[in-house]
C-alpha cells in the first residue's frame, strides 16, 4: 500500500460540505434522486434500498440566524435557525438538488419548522415516539418506517424488496464497524488521532454517496495511521487529558469548542452526541427474520435527549467513560436547545457519581463569546 499524506487526507475530509455538494450536482447530472435528511432516525438503509442518495440540511452559518427570525422566534436553537433561513433564503446548494426531504418529530423547534418548509418541498414527516418505554412504542415507529418504504416506492416507482434491505443493512453495518475501528484509535495511550480529525471523518457519515469507496479510503487512512503510530509517532502529548464530548451537535462551534480543548493540553477521545458515536453504534441484525422490524427497533433505540425517560444515553455515557478512561466530561449545550438543557442535570449527576469533573458550555453559532469560552476551557483543563 502506497503512503499517504495524512494531513491532506485529514484536509479532505475537513471540506466535506463543498465536497458533497458538487457529489450531489453529478449525482444529479447521473439522473439520480436525493433525499434531504436532519437527524440520525432518518433510516439510511432503506434509502440506500430505494436507490436514493442522501444528504444532510442543517445549516451552521451564523449569518443566516438573524435573517430567519422573521418568520421564527428569537429564543429558538441556532441550528434550527440557520438551517431555515439557508434554505429559504436561497443561499443552500442542497434543497433544489433534493427530491423530498425527510423530517422526524424530534424538537418541537424541528417539528414546526418542517411545516414551514413543507410550503417549499415535498416532505415526508416520520411521527417519533417520544419514548421507549411502551410496548406500543416500537409498533409505532416500525409503522412510520413502513410507511415511508410505501411513500418511496409509490413516489419513485421502486419497489424496496426484503433481500435489497438486507443488503443494504449489511454494507452499511460493515462501514459502521469501520468507523467503530476508528474510534478505537482514541482509546490507545495516547491516541493516535486528534478529537478534530476523528469528528471530520465522522461528519461524513450522513453525506456518503459512495458506500464502497469511503470504505476502501477510510480503511487505507486506518491502516496509515495505525502504521505511523507503530512506528512511534504521536500525533497527541501522552500527558493529554482525555475528554469525552456530550450534548448538541458540534459542527457550527468546533473552533471554539474542539480546537481550544485540544490546544490546552486536552484530546477529545470520544463524542457522545448524534454526529458522534451514537449512530455508529446502531447495529442491526441483517439476519433476522423481519429486516424492517429489526430496522426500526435499533434506530428507536438511539438515545437523544428527546425521549423521556431517557436512559439509553445515560448508560451509553457510562459505558463510554470507561470504555475510552475520560479524564472530564464536556457537555456542549446549544442556546434554547432544552431537551439537552434540562437533561444535562443528569448528565452532570451521572459524571459526579463516577468522579469526573463536569462543564457545560452553553453557545450559540456566533463568536461573540468565544473570548469567554477560551477562557472557561483553558481554566477547566488547567485545573485537570
Amino acid at each position: 500500500m502506497h503512503d499517504l499524506d495524512l494531513s491532506k487526507t485529514f484536509k479532505k475530509h475537513s471540506e466535506t460540505r463543498e465536497n458533497r455538494i458538487l457529489e450531489a450536482k453529478k449525482i444529479k447530472e447521473n439522473g439520480d434522486r436525493i433525499a434531504g435528511i436532519f437527524c440520525s432516525f432518518a433510516p439510511l438503509e432503506i434509502l440506500d434500498a430505494a436507490k436514493i442518495n442522501v444528504i444532510n440540511l442543517c445549516s451552521t452559518k451564523d449569518e443566516n440566524i438573524i435573517n430567519s427570525e422573521v418568520d421564527l422566534p428569537k429564543n429558538l436553537c441556532p441550528l434550527i435557525k440557520s438551517s431555515y433561513r439557508s434554505i429559504i433564503s436561497g443561499n443552500s446548494d442542497s434543497l433544489p438538488l433534493c427530491d423530498i426531504v425527510i423530517g422526524e418529530t424530534t424538537c418541537d423547534g424541528k417539528k414546526k419548522m418542517y411545516e414551514l418548509l413543507g410550503e417549499l418541498k415535498d416532505m415526508h414527516i416520520m411521527q417519533l415516539p417520544q419514548g421507549t418505554d411502551r410496548s406500543y412504542s416500537y409498533i409505532m415507529w416500525e409503522k412510520e418506517v413502513r410507511l415511508l418504504i410505501e411513500t418511496l416506492e409509490e413516489k419513485f416507482n421502486v419497489k424496496i424488496t426484503e433481500k435489497e434491505l438486507r443488503k443494504t443493512t449489511s454494507v452499511r453495518n460493515k462501514l459502521k464497524d469501520l468507523y467503530g475501528e476508528l474510534l478505537e484509535l482514541s482509546k490507545l495511550d495516547p491516541p493516535a488521532i486528534t478529537g478534530l480529525n476523528a469528528y471530520k471523518i465522522l461528519e461524513r457519515y450522513k453525506f456518503i454517496s459512495d458506500l464502497e469507496e469511503e470504505y476502501n479510503q477510510l480503511e487505507e487512512l486506518i491502516n496509515q495511521i495505525k502504521k505511523e503510530y507503530n512506528e512511534g509517532k504521536r500525533p497527541i502529548n501522552n500527558k493529554a487529558k482525555r475528554i469525552l464530548i456530550t450534548g448538541c451537535p458540534l459542527s457550527g462551534v468546533l473552533d471554539k469548542i474542539l480546537n481550544t480543548i485540544e490546544n490546552n493540553n486536552g484530546v477529545v477521545v470520544c463524542f457522545e452526541n448524534c454526529e458522534g458515536i451514537k449512530p455508529i453504534r446502531n447495529i442491526i441484525d441483517e439476519n433476522s427474520d423481519d429486516i424492517v422490524k429489526s430496522i426500526a427497533t435499533q434506530y428507536l433505540n438511539i438515545g437523544c435527549s428527546i425521549m423521556t425517560p431517557n436512559y439509553k444515553r445515560m448508560e451509553l455515557l457510562e459505558e463510554l467513560v470507561e470504555e475510552f478512561k475520560v479524564d472530564a466530561v464536556i457537555e456542549v449545550l446549544l442556546q434554547t436547545c432544552h431537551p439537552y438543557s434540562v437533561e444535562a442535570r443528569a448528565v452532570k449527576k451521572l459524571s459526579t457519581t463516577v468522579g469526573l469533573p463536569y462543564m457545560a458550555i452553553e453557545t450559540d453559532y456566533s463568536n461573540s463569546n468565544i473570548g469567554q469560552i477560551r477562557t472557561r476551557i483553558a481554566a477547566f483543563m488547567e485545573i485537570l
